[in-house]
């Protein structure tokens, strides 16, 4: 805990700390994720003269997220500070430390929804199809048609081990957010690529390392280390735009939605547990369509200019 939080902020934020991580079994990302979000309302409460949990109230809350916003934070990173917040408060009240929530009824701002930037089709078949010029590239393109074929997370994908996959029946056993666990469809490239990799990966390898993707060290490889080689990839088989894993699973999903329009199907195979998640995707479809369809309807094509406007007209009167 930093020095300059006080025991009275402080010892309350570390006794729910250890509740987040022994009796709700969260994860060390997601605990650290509250961590600093709690330290970050305490370090503002001091600045405001509290240093009582049990004297903040609702209007403090509204204070402290007006001051998020002039900061430059989104409504969606606001909302997560609230969350956890919210989270704290229902511990303090179990605990008897606390009378009320103050965050109960505080909303985040709105911000508008940026869709995730996706790859378009031939791309992605492009960089996977590049072949690969030294051992490594045959692990990096085997983690990349994996995660395309499946959809995976960057943690998902890092976490598989050998047994998680079933070559012959073409399937991937998952452990998702929240330890669910999930059975995926591999596809055949995929599953090629694996079948290329094996045999490096044994010359990598000792025999009790479990995870199917390792370093050069022959230890389960990093998430860093995956987001590296990815954008690696993309230079040099020649992409126009930086890749990061999170495009490969939202390409994955606009490209399956695009195909099927089944919605749920996608939800499931994304590992999405609510289905508002997922229809994100819808609106980028959509965008597609409309620039397909600017382009290509004789009644939506946009002009530049108001001369070209007339010189199409003109050459349109003369067909």
């Amino acid at each position: 805990m930093p020095a300059q939080i006080p025991d009275e902020l402080g010892g309350h934020m570390a006794d729910f700390m250890q509740h987040m991580a022994s009796e709700k079994r969260h994860s060390p990302r997601t605990c650290d994720s509250y961590q600093q979000d709690l330290q970050r309302l305490a370090i503002w409460l001091m600045e405001q003269g509290s240093t009582q949990w049990c004297a903040v109230s609702g209007h403090d809350l509204r204070r402290y997220v007006a001051n998020l916003s002039r900061q430059g934070l989104s409504g969606r990173s606001i909302a997560r500070h609230l969350s956890a917040v919210r989270r704290f408060y229902q511990y303090l009240l179990r605990e008897g430390f606390a009378k009320d929530n103050p965050a109960l009824d505080i909303r985040a701002p709105k911000s508008s929804r940026r869709l995730p930037r996706v790859a378009d089709v031939d791309q992605v078949n492009s960089l996977l199809d590049a072949a690969p010029d030294e051992p490594l590239e045959v692990r990096d393109r085997c983690m990349f048609e994996l995660m395309y074929s499946s959809g995976l997370r960057l943690a998902e994908l890092a976490s598989l081990d050998v047994n998680s996959v079933d070559c012959k029946a073409g399937e991937a056993r998952v452990v998702g957010k929240g330890g669910k666990t999930r059975l995926l469809p591999v596809g055949r490239k995929a599953l090629d690529a694996i079948s290329q990799w094996l045999p490096v990966r044994a010359g990598l390898a000792p025999e009790t390392e479990p995870a199917l993707f390792v370093s050069r060290r022959g230890d389960r490889i990093s998430h860093r280390s995956v987001q590296a080689r990815l954008s690696r990839w993309g230079i040099v088989k020649g992409a126009d735009q930086k890749l990061h894993p999170h495009m490969l699973r939202h390409s994955f999903a606009s490209h399956m939605l695009e195909s099927s329009g089944d919605l749920r199907a996608v939800q499931e195979l994304l590992g999405h547990a609510d289905i508002a998640t997922t229809q994100v995707y819808t609106h980028l479809d959509f965008q597609h369509l409309a620039r397909v369809y600017d382009q290509s309807h004789p009644r939506a094509r946009r002009r530049s200019s108001r001369g070209r406007d007339d010189q199409n007209a003109g050459q349109e009167g003369n067909t």
